[in-house]
């Protein structure tokens, strides 16, 4: 993958995300079944990829951060999939981006570092589209309940932003791509069972034609998705990886309007069009690719002066 353009194959990983919550709806199964069986079915394809990258990269180090940005991740799996019953399939996907939020307060609050001068104003912004696009507004002729899927949809993205976070903790100074997604997919999986189990249930056997469209979920959103990001990000600067990334939720409600028939109203997509503004906003940033340390420069601060850069970078 170092020959292929990283703008390239984080474009590719951004389309297969998005047709996750797609393929969600066609399995017609709980949000706790669709979040094991997408961990499960990708395992059979990761094991073998991690394995060889074993022997090639080494040991993982950080594993267990790795384990642990998987059990977030899973929660964020199963409250995905209820906001996906609630508010429809190209809106949740649009709600759980709330995670630009999150990512940079964690950072600032465990790290130090401080988030870009326009952060501060995409916030009410993204606050304010969420609102609308959860149906604060009115809504169209699709999920069940738009109120209560926008706040899944939203603790979704906290758990997503928590991922993210710890993930960029455990990559840093690392190349490792597919050893990550398999420990962050084992802790997403036990998630899944334990909270989706707890809630909603998990049919162990959902049968023909639900097994295929999770197997398809588990290879495109599970495999493919995080995969190609994974080898994107390090060669990336935050501002373009951002951007690119902005992709994914647009897709994701144009192809639930194509494929799926959900028709958001004109205050949704307004709504929808604030998230992903807000989106840019927060992502915006003057910051370089990362090096082989896994950081970029503004978030190791001057290496002369010791001191920390004004702007963090964001994964």
């Amino acid at each position: 993958m170092r020959r292929i353009d990283p703008r390239l194959l984080l474009i590719a990983g951004a389309a297969f995300i998005s047709v996750s919550a797609i393929l969600f709806r066609l399995s017609g199964v709980s949000s706790g079944t669709a979040a094991f069986f997408r961990c499960a079915l990708a395992l059979p394809v990761l094991v073998p990829l991690a394995r060889w990258e074993r022997r090639r990269a080494g040991p993982r180090r950080r594993a267990g951060t790795d384990v642990l940005a998987g059990l977030l991740l899973g929660a964020d799996f199963v409250l995905w999939g209820a906001s996906i019953d609630g508010v429809g399939a190209g809106i949740a996907t649009v709600l759980v981006n709330v995670q630009v939020v999150v990512v940079p307060l964690l950072a600032f609050a465990v790290l130090g570092e401080r988030p870009s001068r326009a952060f501060g104003p995409a916030v009410p912004v993204l606050l304010a589209g969420v609102a609308l696009a959860g149906g604060i507004a009115g809504h169209g002729t699709y999920g069940t309940d738009p109120v209560l899927g926008s706040l899944f949809g939203a603790g979704a993205g906290l758990a997503y932003g928590g991922y993210l976070f710890l993930t960029r903790l455990a990559g840093r100074g690392q190349e490792h791509r597919a050893q990550p997604v398999l420990l962050s997919t084992l802790g997403a999986g036990a998630t899944s069972l334990a909270i989706g189990g707890a809630w909603q249930g998990v049919d162990l056997a959902p049968g023909w034609p639900a097994l295929g469209w999770l197997a398809a979920l588990a290879m495109t959103g599970q495999v493919c998705g995080w995969v190609l990001i994974g080898a994107a990000l390090p060669r990336l600067g935050a501002d373009v990886a951002g951007t690119l990334l902005l992709l994914q939720p647009v897709l994701a409600v144009a192809l639930g309007a194509a494929l799926l028939g959900e028709r958001p109203g004109p205050a949704q997509l307004a709504g929808c069009g604030l998230v992903v503004t807000a989106i840019w906003l927060a992502g915006r940033r003057s910051v370089s690719p990362r090096d082989d340390s896994g950081m970029g420069p503004r978030a190791r601060g001057d290496a002369r002066t010791g001191e920390r850069a004004d702007r963090a970078e964001v994964p």
